[in-house]
């Protein structure tokens, strides 16, 4: 099958350091081309893939000033869209604009709802219900006036990560450093349970970072580390006792979660959102609802086998289980047979 995956421009496939919807893009594409299908990523210049690379932007806009979003963007979605005749199925894994012009291809366009950023999208998600197919990145994120055509989780590469040993032991804040995904809650709880935490992510809301976090990091009790690749977020959460996923948003999926069951590390998180999906309460973490919750779990995680953290991200949450769900979708609503 002749296939095209639009990947996000706002940061490399696969990201240096943050950018889940990249990684997600990478993830499917290498996928897809082990899996003996013509696959062409429609991607940053500066991307790595084993599938045929299209690309105007230079590298991500995210990653340098120089690369002005908007007009990156139209030009990216265009030359996908005016090549869309090549292929069978194209994979929008970008945002909702790729739609507007589903109309105007016969190819079929599948896309991948990684959330919705603002009410104020959703008029687009509407007007193209009828022509697109939707995925939906957990069952949580469902809006029940679209219609799906079905439910998949993300999956790892777990080859990328190896089970950890959860020592020294220190709790860690893995995300966007934003009031949404709960960095000040992280650092009230680790504060009173007396284990140090480590916060990695990018700073996304800077007045917030200035005024609640950093006063509050003093290399000691708390520590800020910044963006962190691959190899670090693997070392990071490995030698944790747990990840503070302490939420104030309905969550659509969470990657962070799943990168820290995937090297055997318990997760303790809000109840909001896909987390009841993805977190098996008093198996792979604790699933709470307030401080009081999330600081009882923090004493009772060492009790949790890391083991069968690992073991449910192997059946669940794999890149084989995620690449085979998308194969079996494209090879439905594709207008040429497989």
């Amino acid at each position: 099958m002749r296939i095209a995956v639009l990947a996000s421009i706002a940061h490399r496939t696969p990201p240096r350091a943050y950018g889940p919807w990249e990684q997600v893009a990478s993830t499917l594409t290498e996928g897809l081309v082990a899996r003996g299908h013509d696959v062409t990523l429609f991607a940053t210049a500066d991307s790595l893939t084993s599938a045929t690379l299209r690309a105007v932007a230079p590298t991500g806009y995210e990653e340098d000033p120089a690369v002005d979003a908007k007009v990156y963007e139209a030009l990216h979605i265009a030359s996908l869209y005016e090549d869309a005749e090549r292929f069978d199925v194209i994979s929008n894994q970008f945002d909702f604009l790729p739609l507007v012009f589903s109309r105007l291809v016969r190819t079929p366009v599948v896309t991948t709802i990684h959330g919705f950023s603002s009410e104020r999208i959703l008029p687009v998600y509407r007007a193209y219900d009828d022509v697109c197919h939707y995925v939906a990145i957990s069952d949580a994120d469902r809006r029940p006036d679209l219609t799906y055509a079905a439910t998949i989780h993300h999956g790892l590469d777990l080859e990328r990560f190896a089970p950890g040993s959860g020592h020294p032991g220190h709790l860690v804040f893995l995300g966007r450093i934003h009031p949404q995904k709960g960095p000040r809650e992280a650092i009230d709880v680790a504060l009173r349970a007396g284990v140090p935490l480590v916060i990695a992510g990018t700073v996304q809301d800077e007045a917030y970072f200035r005024e609640v976090v950093e006063p509050l990091v003093d290399g000691v009790r708390v520590s800020y580390v910044g963006p962190v690749g691959p190899a670090e977020r693997e070392r990071l959460l490995g030698g944790a006792r747990a990840l503070l996923h302490l939420i104030d948003f309905d969550e659509p999926f969470g990657l962070a979660v799943v990168e820290a069951l995937a090297v055997g590390t318990p997760v303790i998180a809000h109840r909001r959102g896909s987390m009841p999906e993805i977190v098996r309460h008093g198996v792979t973490g604790f699933l709470v609802a307030g401080p009081e919750e999330a600081l009882a779990a923090v004493h009772a995680v060492g009790g949790l086998d890391r083991g069968a953290c690992r073991a449910d991200v192997v059946d669940r949450f794999s890149a084989a289980r995620m690449v085979g769900q998308y194969e079996e979708l494209f090879a439905r609503v594709a207008r040429r047979p497989a």
